[in-house]
């Protein structure tokens, strides 16, 4: 069985302030609060939910 490649996302910033469907994103991607770190499998979805709120997390290659 081959390994997922998964992604490390980070929150560094609070969703206060940013429109519902960003402080949806940060919830969609399991995120609830500052520092949290959730692994998620990489696929184009997950990514472009990252990209959406790029400005609220950080993401780190899980190894």
């Amino acid at each position: 069985m081959a390994k997922k490649n998964t992604i490390r996302v980070r929150q560094v910033k609070s969703g206060i302030g940013y429109s519902k469907d960003q402080k949806a994103t940060l919830v969609g991607l399991g995120l609830r609060r500052m520092h949290q770190v959730v692994e998620l499998e990489d696929t184009p979805s997950v990514r472009g939910m990252v990209n959406k709120i790029n400005h609220l997390v950080v993401v780190e290659s899980a190894e």
